[in-house]
């Protein structure tokens, strides 16, 4: 019995045993197993992307369709911005012997200054970044590098004279700060494909807006990629294709700019620094916009001109800057006719208030005394001839009166301290001040002078050509904001849009009469003895210009006892200012210019006259 027992006892140990040992090697196959079914989801399902991406990499080659980029041209449908061809010299990898056999033919005909060894290790290398893609030797050939190199084609079978277009600026700097540039982006793209299938990612080398329209309308012009993928052999050439799609031309843009206008006041403004805006009011549409001085678009396209953007980027006049909407200068007594138009609405003064001016203004129970431009006055004043003779003393009074949280709030409707949202990127949003800001800015408190400088528009106000501009606009149309813009149409295979233009809006609603006595003040400037720049206009028949002007200092002139302008560095000389429309009774014209650092040599008002004498000799395009 006890040996049964015993027996029996082992059999059942060795069973647990066994049964345990099972279990055990169970859990470890189902643990191999699980990992082996991880593996084949992970590299079957999670990375068969990456890894059938890598394995085509093998044979087959993947090349970027570049589109054609989309064109630029003025409202008269001339050119300011197209593709030209250029010619480059391409080679393929996979057989190098021609090449290095007459090589010193080669070198001669492209003038290379590189030995044969420096230009085979170059090759190397760029098989070895994309093995399929032609490798570019040489680009930017002249006629007579072509000639040279067609004559002498029999001898290199591997190379090739291939055309490639380049961005060509033909109107050169009287354009630049408008339509802007492009620049070579080496940059990756994802998912830009409608078919996710085909590709995932890709290598787009292509020219991008840097500036300008050429920025602000970037994806309009670019158009729409597209691609082609071809199988290889093992040596690397060309089998068959597997797929390709087109690359689609993009949107070509007309801009409102007209070529003639801009060229006209470009050649005025050619030896001076800053701004002529000139927009139609009817509708907003921007006729010329010159920044001075410019630069040539070209040299960023090409390379060889390196020195040449070393140049503008280290030179004082700030070439690059588009000082139209970049440009940041105090608006100077070109806010007078605003600053009017709160008194009026604020009832300070009507049409018949006289004020005397004998030259200077002392704020009430204070001994602060304002100087006007004028040593000994203008004598008695209403509002209308204040703005004729742009009397400082008139104006800071009814600055003192109104206070600079009415003045915030009001010019605020006028469009300072505010962007304009004109079509071109990086505009400036100037400073319209307030006691907040100057506390938080500069940590000292806000003072009534401060208040009295802000009424002609000095002290820490300070805006852009532009928002100068775009308050004039606002005046000229009775409180009715048309906003400013370049686009005029867009053409797609041969299909023309057009520009659609929002809502305009009443920002600011005062009685039509007001309006009437503010600009037949600025008539009086150019149409009146006394009026700033009179003697510019006087010998006009055939029109009639309304008109404010401003003097910006650049700095303080408490100090000294005379301003002499010849004695005074440049770049502390005052700046001109000058805002003006026309005709009066019916006005479709709005001008504003500035003129920094401005000497005798310079006036402002015979600038403007010039500009309206062409406006108006070519009225039937203008006018209209």
């Amino acid at each position: 019995m006890n040996v049964n027992y015993n027996f029996l006892h082992n059999n059942t140990i060795k069973l647990k045993i066994l049964t345990k040992r099972i279990k055990i090697l169970i859990k470890i196959f189902s643990i191999f197993i699980v990992v082996i079914i991880y593996n084949l989801y992970y590299l079957q399902i999670k990375s068969y992307k990456k890894y059938k991406l890598q394995a085509e990499q093998n044979y087959i080659g993947f090349f970027f369709l570049k589109p054609n980029r989309g064109l630029i041209y003025d409202r008269n449908g001339i050119i300011l911005a197209k593709n030209k061809n250029f010619y480059q010299i391409t080679i393929k990898y996979n057989n190098l012997k021609d090449f290095c056999k007459n090589f010193i033919i080669f070198q001669k005909i492209l003038k290379l200054d590189v030995n044969q060894c420096d230009v085979l290790n170059f090759i190397k290398k760029q098989k070895k970044n994309n093995p399929f893609k032609l490798i570019k030797l040489k680009i930017d050939l002249d006629n007579i590098q072509i000639s040279k190199f067609l004559v002498n084609k029999f001898r290199f079978s591997n190379i090739s004279l291939k055309i490639y277009q380049k961005r060509f600026y033909p109107q050169s700097d009287i354009f630049a700060h408008v339509v802007g540039y492009i620049n070579l982006i080496d940059h990756k793209k994802k998912n830009i494909f409608k078919n996710k299938n085909s590709v995932k990612n890709y290598n787009d080398i292509s020219d991008k807006g840097i500036n300008g329209i050429e920025k602000y309308y970037e994806n309009t012009l670019y158009g729409i990629p597209g691609y082609q993928k071809i199988a290889v052999n093992n040596k690397g050439i060309y089998s068959y294709d597997i797929c390709k799609k087109k690359a689609y031309t993009g949107s070509d843009i007309y801009l409102t700019i007209d070529y003639y206008l801009q060229n006209y006041i470009h050649s005025l403004m050619s030896d001076k620094k800053g701004a002529v805006i000139i927009s139609d009011t009817r509708n907003g549409e921007i006729l010329a916009m010159v920044s001075t001085p410019s630069f040539d678009p070209n040299i960023f396209i090409n390379n060889f001109k390196k020195n040449n953007i070393t140049f503008l980027l280290k030179s004082n006049d700030d070439i690059l800057i588009n000082r139209t909407i970049q440009g940041i200068y105090p608006p100077a007594s070109t806010v007078k006719p605003y600053i009017a138009l709160i008194a009026l609405k604020l009832n300070l003064i009507d049409e018949h208030t006289i004020l005397f001016d004998p030259g200077w203004w002392k704020i009430p129970k204070l001994n602060t005394i304002y100087k006007d431009w004028k040593k000994f006055g203008h004598g008695y004043l209403n509002v209308t001839k204040a703005l004729q003779e742009s009397s400082d003393s008139f104006f800071y009074k009814l600055a003192y009166n109104i206070g600079i949280n009415k003045i915030h709030k009001w010019m605020i409707k006028f469009g300072y301290g505010k962007l304009t949202n004109i079509d071109l990127f990086n505009e400036k949003i100037g400073n319209m001040p307030t006691k907040e800001w100057k506390l938080k800015n500069i940590q000292i408190p806000w003072y009534i002078g401060d208040t009295i400088s802000v009424g002609i528009g000095q002290s820490y106000w300070n805006s852009t050509p532009i928002q100068i501009h775009n308050s004039l606009t606002i005046l000229v149309n009775n409180g009715v904001s048309i906003p400013l813009h370049l686009l005029k149409k867009k053409k797609l295979n041969k299909i023309f849009s057009y520009y659609l233009p929002p809502k305009y809006k009443r920002v600011i609603n005062l009685p039509i009469k007001y309006w009437n006595i503010i600009k037949k003040g600025m008539y009086n400037v150019v149409n009146k003895k006394n009026g700033t720049i009179y003697n510019y206009f006087s010998t006009v028949k055939n029109y009639q210009v309304a008109a404010k002007t401003g003097t910006a200092q650049v700095f303080n002139l408490k100090k000294k006892k005379n301003y002499n302008i010849n004695t005074i560095e440049k770049k502390l000389r005052d700046h001109k200012l000058l805002i003006s429309f026309a005709p009066f009774n019916n006005p479709k014209i709005a001008m504003t210019i500035i003129i920094e650092n401005s000497d005798n040599s310079i006036s402002v008002g015979d600038i403007s006259r010039k500009i309206w004498d062409y406006i108006f000799i070519h009225k039937e395009k203008f006018l209209n």
